[in-house]
């Protein structure tokens, strides 16, 4: 990682194609990289974990072997 960069929810539903209960759901579920809590009512996604996350995703279409 060479630069730490924070995303907001509509960038992390952008690069995923997730919807925000979806994103909301597979974090609880652990199969989604956490948000960081910025503020009091304000949260962040890292964006290489998300992006990360994305290429995985691909990978694991790609190979045939799909999780959720």
């Amino acid at each position: 990682m060479n630069e730490l960069r924070f995303i907001k929810r509509k960038e992390v539903e952008t690069i995923t194609g997730l919807s925000r209960s979806s994103i909301y759901a597979k974090m609880e579920s652990g199969s989604f990289p956490s948000a960081i809590k910025l503020g009091e009512r304000s949260v962040a996604w890292i964006y290489d974990e998300v992006l990360e996350w994305a290429k995985n995703r691909v990978l694991a279409t790609r190979s045939g072997v799909v999780q959720c």
